[in-house]
């Protein structure tokens, strides 16, 4: 997997530019991907695209299976006839400056109402069909996350865990209850699903016909306020009550001097082994749908995890703990017959990780600009590489390139300068071209990055809340001569389908 030179970017799709106040899976993610194409790219990388939840992070949200119906391309109902031009007249104008999630979000729900009741009454026996087989075949989280979003808008958007006891616990009387009482808008959850997968879907077609694979990303943990946690909490470290004895974070790092506190519960990995991981099996198998090769954020953790009591305020006073290391993923292989996966291997990174890595060929990451760190020797320099990595510029975790050099101290910015052996103009395109000149198998930049832009791009600021995952791009961002500059270092660095066959 991965292992010839082959270069992408990184752009999650609500970054896209577009009408209606966030990128969706319409026209400009097919541009985008005719971009790629002329780019000489072969690669798209993505954040999670699940439905966001706290802080409308893609790292945390309402299920490890469903799709973001924020992302549902509303000018591809109009021409489905879901819905009206007088649908579209009636929302409020957006601007192409970043997301407002929660405008966006009231402004969509009354036309994807409309296109849901304009389905069932208007349906073609085909399009029933569909409908019907795409709910048999997702039964098995479909149910209870439909059920779950029903339940949490009745309870005013309220986390499971602080809903009433009966319908926390899954007392099978309350839930049958609430099946019955909110079947209409159950009904609409699973439609908003079956309308994103099928545009997704047709996306991931238009990709693979323009030999474009999609990186897509699975977070490790799951978010404490998901459909995952309420439905199967047995396989998760909680109390009596319901809630997590101790929550997911890392120690003191590069981002955090007190680490970071996610909050996400922990994983029961020995109940998890008595059914061969049966959850996460379901869990692999709808990303390999959605995707063409997975990067798993947090990797470490299946070597080892940062466990915190739930009462902490940081992440300071947790301890290691072993993960299902080995045995977990030679589960997955005698499931699934190959296993295209990335690791996260970022942060506090120590042998048992690296041997868990490299036993299956998984390729890690190096970031560039954690290279010019002046004070310490380290694995990001690019003389350091293996082919069996990926480089990035930066990740959405990062500052940008532009923004990172200027805040770099003294020392670093000048140790940068040596090795690259430039005077700082144009910083993010040497960034560039010192990934692509790499030994790495693949090298990858954020659009953000290969724009040229500074801080205000910043996609995320771990460790904190507000602010984060709203950056888009605007319409003029891909032109013919961005594609053209960055065909031209693919080629001259054997990235290029073209340019490696005419090595071999």
């Amino acid at each position: 997997m991965m292992n010839e030179r082959a270069s992408g970017i990184l752009l999650h799709p609500t970054s896209l530019p577009g009408n209606y106040g966030i990128g969706t899976l319409g026209k400009a993610t097919f541009s985008f991907i005719d971009f790629l194409v002329k780019a000489k790219q072969q690669y798209w990388q993505i954040l999670p695209l699940g439905p966001t939840g706290f802080g409308d992070s893609p790292y945390q949200c309402y299920s490890a299976h469903a799709g973001n119906p924020d992302l549902i391309d509303l000018d591809l109902l109009l021409k489905n006839q879901q819905i009206t031009n007088e649908d579209l007249a009636s929302m409020p104008h957006f601007n192409d400056g970043p997301v407002n999630y929660e405008a966006v979000q009231k402004a969509r729900q009354p036309v994807l109402k409309r296109a849901f009741h304009t389905f069932l009454a208007h349906a073609s026996d085909l399009e029933k069909l569909a409908y019907r087989n795409f709910l048999k075949s997702q039964s098995a989280w479909l149910n209870d996350y439909a059920l779950f979003r029903a339940i949490k808008e009745e309870a005013g958007h309220r986390p499971w865990y602080e809903w009433k006891k009966e319908l926390k616990t899954r007392d099978p009387e309350t839930l049958k209850a609430a099946e019955n009482r909110l079947s209409e808008q159950t009904d609409f959850h699973k439609f908003l699903q079956f309308v994103f997968f099928k545009q997704w879907m047709n996306v991931k077609e238009y990709a693979k016909k323009h030999k474009v694979s999609i990186i897509g990303d699975i977070p490790l943990y799951i978010s404490m306020d998901s459909s995952d946690a309420w439905a199967n909490p047995g396989f998760f470290e909680f109390d009596e009550e319901l809630m997590p004895l101790r929550v997911g974070g890392v120690p003191p790092d590069y981002f955090s001097e007190t680490g970071q506190l996610w909050g996400n519960p922990l994983f029961r990995w020995d109940l998890m082994k008595q059914n061969n991981y049966l959850w996460w099996m379901d869990r692999i198998r709808t990303n390999l749908n959605l995707y063409d090769i997975i990067r798993i954020d947090h990797f470490r953790g299946f070597a080892a995890y940062w466990a915190v009591p739930y009462s902490e305020k940081t992440a300071i006073k947790g301890i290691w703990v072993p993960g299902p290391g080995k045995e977990f993923f030679d589960a997955l292989q005698n499931e699934f017959s190959k296993l295209p996966i990335i690791a996260e291997d970022l942060g506090v990174i120590t042998p048992d990780v690296e041997d868990l890595r490299d036993t299956y060929g998984f390729p890690g990451m190096k970031i560039l600009e954690f290279a010019f760190d002046s004070s310490e020797a380290n694995d990001y320099i690019p003389y350091n590489y293996t082919k069996n990595c990926i480089v990035y510029t930066g990740t959405h975790d990062n500052d940008t390139v532009v923004g990172w050099f200027k805040l770099a101290s003294d020392n670093d910015r000048k140790l940068a300068h040596d090795y690259i052996n430039s005077p700082g103009n144009g910083i993010h395109w040497d960034f560039v071209r010192l990934a692509w000149a790499s030994v790495a198998n693949t090298a990858i930049v954020p659009m953000q990055d290969l724009l040229g832009l500074g801080s205000e791009a910043r996609m995320n600021l771990p460790g904190t809340v507000g602010g984060n995952w709203n950056w888009r791009a605007k319409a003029g961002d891909f032109p013919d001569e961005l594609a053209d500059a960055l065909a031209s270092l693919t080629t001259l660095y054997g990235r290029s389908k073209k340019s490696k066959s005419k090595t071999k």
